[in-house]
């Protein structure tokens, strides 16, 4: 046990830190972003070491998004009304035609790299959870309660893959991810029914 925990101690506090960030997510602080941050940064590490290059590659995206959301939070936090930006839905189709379409594309390129270029026993099952989370913290930065509903999916299909990859602290963070994914999407419903109620 001792050794286990030698040998994964950055998997162990990345996923602990996880956890963590997923309460700040649900009641929608920006703290989320700087522990996002820092977990993203430690993930790197592992998912390199485990040959899971797709979701390695995706942790630099998040770094970037981090910033980015945490920008965009802490702006509607301390603006003018006009640029706060509130819980909302995606209503329009355009919209979801291009998370689609880019969804789809990301699958078949990084699917593709992977297959050709890398040393990944996984590489679809990789680039089907790495082009999903790419749209869906976008839509997160942006507060789209949609984004819910995509790392449900992304989620569940994350625990079958670590267990998989023998990945057993990240297994359990996504499983407890997949679970507060579903609180999430009902907190976020409540409150964008509120705000609605208000305008």
């Amino acid at each position: 046990m001792l050794n286990y925990i030698y040998l994964h101690w950055i998997e162990i506090i990345a996923a602990t830190l996880g956890i963590i960030a997923i309460y700040f997510q649900i009641k929608v602080k920006p703290f989320y972003w700087v522990i996002s941050l820092v977990v993203s940064s430690m993930y790197i590490i592992v998912y390199f070491s485990a040959k899971l290059y797709a979701d390695m590659s995706m942790q630099f995206y998040y770094v970037g998004m981090s910033i980015y959301g945490l920008y965009v939070w802490l702006s509607g936090n301390y603006s003018s009304d006009k640029k706060i930006i509130h819980i909302s839905k995606i209503k329009d189709l355009k919209s979801w035609l291009l998370i689609a379409l880019i969804s789809a594309l990301s699958f078949f390129i990084i699917g593709y790299i992977l297959k050709n270029f890398t040393d990944s026993n996984v590489p679809w099952w990789d680039s089907f959870t790495t082009s999903l989370s790419f749209v869906a913290t976008w839509m997160l930065a942006r507060k789209k309660i949609e984004n819910w509903l995509i790392w449900i999916v992304v989620n569940a299909t994350s625990v079958a893959l670590y267990i998989y990859k023998q990945l057993y602290p990240t297994t359990i963070l996504f499983i407890i991810l997949t679970l507060l994914a579903i609180v999430g999407y009902f907190q976020w419903k409540r409150e964008l029914r509120t705000l609605e109620m208000i305008e």
